[in-house]
């Protein structure tokens, strides 16, 4: 099975991507997810949607706006958190919250993506390599 993040950009448009790719997907949802980092002494979060593998050749993607949700009055206050809420709600996916280091921290984007796809088997997120 190939598991593999698909950055989207951190912007509202970023986030409606995001939300139009889970309600075209809404059969393959298998969890959504907020990442809550601290960088430069400010918090921030991504928000990712993890859907099931693809039937033929097992891929399973992670579409992610990553540390674009800004937590200035707290991350419930932020309208873009909001609008990804109300679609866990809508959809009955409850969104489940991690503490994790930010992308500035590695080397590389991969790295960290490496490091994340850790953080999400041992969460049980996804599925071990098959």
């Amino acid at each position: 099975m190939i598991q593999r993040f698909i950055e989207l950009g951190q912007g509202y448009s970023d986030l409606f991507e995001l939300m139009e790719i889970a309600k075209r997907n809404q059969d393959r949802i298998s969890a959504f997810v907020r990442l809550d980092v601290e960088k430069d002494s400010q918090k921030k979060s991504s928000l990712v949607v993890l859907l099931n593998p693809t039937e033929q050749g097992s891929f399973m993607p992670l579409y992610i706006c990553l540390e674009g949700i800004p937590h200035k009055n707290g991350i419930e206050s932020n309208n873009r958190y909001e609008l990804f809420s109300a679609l866990g709600k809508q959809f009955e996916v409850p969104i489940k919250t991690l503490e994790v280091k930010s992308y500035t921290q590695f080397a590389e984007k991969d790295l960290y993506y490496q490091y994340l796809i850790g953080i999400f088997r041992l969460n049980k997120l996804i599925p071990p390599l098959s």
